[in-house]
């Protein structure tokens, strides 16, 4: 993940065991910007980013598994989530590297790691396959995340 912004009135420095990360702001108008990106680093390496992932709808199931069958592995032990959300084959996704993924049900999906925009990019790809409908409420949320039903369409 790189973040660039120009300027050169002040600087942050992130440092870890793989990248270098240099944060600057912009006197006010970045400021902002550049706290939430800090607290994000400081938060996801003390405590973690997850994402929890819900399956509603009849048959909706998801697993982790060791290889796919559609899917080359992008680097070595990496892992897929498979879906089963109403389609004639299932759905393979790769999971990032730095990511961890795991089912504690079959309509759970709990996603782990340091980085929260890999997390929630990771999880957005996942829910794309089944935004959530608003006449029945089936679909994929994230999170906490809830729908408003529509009312049925009256002749």
């Amino acid at each position: 993940m790189r973040r660039t912004v120009n300027s050169e009135r002040c600087g942050v420095r992130i440092h870890s065991n793989r990248r270098r990360k240099r944060l600057r702001s912009n006197g006010i108008r970045t400021t902002g910007t550049v706290r939430a990106y800090l607290q994000n680093h400081i938060l996801g390496v003390s405590e973690g980013h997850t994402a929890i992932l819900r399956l509603v709808g009849v048959g909706y199931r998801a697993t982790v598994e060791n290889s796919a069958v559609t899917k080359q592995p992008e680097y070595p032990g990496q892992k897929f989530v498979s879906l089963k959300v109403g389609y004639s084959h299932p759905i393979e996704l790769g999971v990032p590297e730095r990511v961890k993924a795991s089912t504690p049900q079959p309509t759970r999906i709990l996603l782990e790691g340091v980085e929260k925009e890999v997390v929630m990019q990771f999880a957005a790809e996942i829910r794309a396959w089944r935004k959530p409908e608003p006449y029945k409420g089936k679909g994929i949320f994230v999170n906490a995340e809830t729908i408003r039903l529509k009312a049925k369409k009256i002749k």
